[in-house]
């Protein structure tokens, strides 16, 4: 039988929360709340839902720690279209962190993440005001992005709408397979595209993806509608008997 799951986050938040405690591993965790066997899959499971809540954060080598006690808080990470950014807590009443560009690493406006607070700000930097460099992402905000597509001498790659996203996003082929897998509708230089972005490991180099959707040349008339729908993922198509309430059964169902 699997161990129970609450009891099993008490005993960790009760573990880590001992003065005497010192970082340990998922391995290690398991055996100090005497967990074995097949029991220590309710552990990993606890501890990743724990990290992912905010409540506990994972370190160097993989070991876990309560976020205060190593200079560590979580929160949804706001980007300014210069580069830099500042980290809402998830903790009511926390002040906000300030990010310096450098230190977002390959966080993206709207991602939960855990950052580290730095014990002096640089030289400069207005004084009283937390700082801190992102270390960990929790969660991304967004798996897609809407864009207009250009092209260097070398590669593809496409510029966000949303200036909050800094980077460019590096695309591959431009032909884009339909639904019906039949046909194929080649983006051009110029077009609104929507792109899947990949995972994103490294600030050293620019996010990649791949375009999902060709949403027309940004210059055609309902482009522009269409691209903050994407962007939203709004709905484009209503349930029957909404469309019965809200318009009598005389609309489409399609915007």
């Amino acid at each position: 039988m699997i161990a129970n799951a609450p009891r099993i986050r008490e005993q960790i938040l009760a573990l880590l929360s001992r003065k005497d405690y010192r970082p340990l591993n998922r391995v290690e965790i398991a055996g100090k709340i005497g967990v074995s066997g097949r029991a220590r899959l309710a552990v990993r499971g606890t501890l990743r839902d724990l990290e992912h809540a905010g409540e506990i954060a994972r370190i160097r080598k993989d070991r876990y720690v309560l976020p205060a006690e190593a200079d560590l808080v979580g929160g949804k990470l706001s980007i300014h279209p210069a580069g830099y950014g500042f980290l809402i807590s998830e903790k009511a009443g926390q002040p906000d962190v300030f990010i310096a560009a450098e230190n977002v690493g390959t966080g993206m406006h709207g991602d939960r993440v855990v950052a580290r607070i730095s014990p002096e700000p640089p030289a400069g930097r207005i004084k009283g005001r937390r700082e801190g460099r992102v270390i960990r992402i929790l969660e991304r905000a967004h798996d897609t992005i809407v864009g207009t597509l250009q092209r260097s001498r070398n590669f593809y790659y496409v510029v966000p709408d949303d200036p909050r996203f800094v980077h460019d996003v590096y695309v591959r082929p431009v032909a884009v397979v339909q639904e019906d897998r039949r046909s194929e509708t080649v983006a051009t230089v110029g077009d609104k595209v929507v792109v899947r972005l990949d995972d994103w490991q490294s600030r050293h180099v620019n996010p990649e993806g791949e375009i999902i959707e060709v949403l027309g040349p940004a210059s055609a008339p309902g482009v522009d509608v269409l691209s903050i729908i994407r962007k939203y993922h709004l709905p484009t198509e209503f349930p029957p008997d909404v469309l019965r309430v809200g318009a009598g059964g005389a609309y489409s169902g399609k915007c």
